[in-house]
């Protein structure tokens, strides 16, 4: 194995689009972009890790085969969110002629929700001027953020988080490329603490590859810092029962002893109050609520600790509320 000094995310980036998994659809449109030899402005929109950016530079492998490095850039919108990046850097980009034959550049810009309305209001000019020379792959999580005028510019691609068969294919490969032996627990533990996200599961694979070629599931839960789904699911009963003390006392040792960043805990807990069919609808919605709540104080720099605990006796008021109507 050469998980010490290789970062698998590069090492096993697909090359072309047939090599994308899990987004069967979209990657079928592009390729009639390929076949066509003609290519609009596109917009990626989806959560991290779905395949956005390996499509993008799949696409321009597809394109310009050997030139593709000549032809193509990549730049992250959130190391420079300012209109000088689309003034100096993507307007120098776009407005040079392409090489080795092509017929028009690809310029991929990542994270482009991070750039601030004024700098997408010059980029919308940008790319109106040198369309015939330059196309844009606009790249979001969060496409509300991309103003109106760029997105009527752009066909629109929504990427869905990979579902277990996606990465269960991804994986194996992987494993068998390094000679790793992944059991099912193991598989269903990455699947677990991935949520539909490549990068998450080949990171945690890849951790996990560098203690032993024969991945468990206790690995995969210790390496990443997640809570496993008995124990949120322990905390969660604990907590409708009532008992204050002893469900500080099961926090107490996921955030403390374990480390687990109180944000990935209410996010666990959140993933299983929505499927824990057992609990009252009028109750899963006031704890969905308190969830929401300390999420949001924590995010806005209230004290961790606190929070949780405040957490805690807001959801046992709401249960205990419950009980008695």
């Amino acid at each position: 194995m050469d998980g010490n000094n290789t970062i698998w995310i590069e090492k096993y980036r697909p090359k072309t689009l047939d090599d994308v998994v899990g987004q069967k659809g979209i990657i079928e449109r592009l390729k009639n972009y390929v076949r066509s030899e003609s290519l609009p402005h596109l917009l990626f929109t989806g959560n991290a890790g779905i395949g956005k950016t390996t499509s993008a530079i799949a696409l321009a492998r597809e394109f310009f085969h050997d030139d593709w490095q000549f032809n193509f850039r990549e730049l992250n919108a959130s190391d420079e969110r300012g209109i000088d990046v689309v003034r100096n850097q993507i307007k120098q980009f776009a407005r040079t002629a392409p090489m080795g034959g092509a017929t028009f550049k690809i310029l991929f810009l990542d994270e482009a929700d991070a750039l601030t309305n004024d700098a997408q209001s010059a980029l919308r000019r940008t790319m109106e001027n040198y369309a015939q020379t330059c196309r844009f792959i606009l790249s979001c999580n969060y496409s509300s953020k991309i103003i109106d005028p760029i997105q009527s510019r752009c066909a629109i691609y929504r990427f869905r988080p990979l579902d277990r068969e996606a990465i269960t294919e991804e994986l194996n490969r992987i494993s068998v490329n390094e000679g790793l032996k992944i059991s099912e627990d193991a598989m269903s533990a990455i699947i677990y603490v991935a949520q539909g996200d490549m990068r998450k599961a080949i990171n945690a694979l890849q951790g996990a590859a560098i203690i032993s070629s024969e991945i468990s599931e206790e690995m995969i839960y210790e390496i990443t810092s997640t809570a496993r789904p008995d124990e949120i699911l322990e905390l969660l009963h604990i907590v409708l029962e009532g008992d204050f003390e002893a469900s500080e006392h099961r926090l107490h040792e996921l955030t403390i002893k374990r480390g687990i960043a109180p944000n990935e805990l209410i996010n666990q807990l959140y993933r299983t109050i929505i499927n824990d069919k057992t609990i009252d609808r009028s109750l899963k919605v006031e704890l969905i609520s308190n969830l929401g709540e300390t999420d949001f104080r924590i995010s806005e720099g209230a004290n961790q600790n606190i929070q949780m605990e405040a957490l805690l006796a807001r959801c046992i008021i709401s249960a205990d509320k419950h009980k008695k109507a």
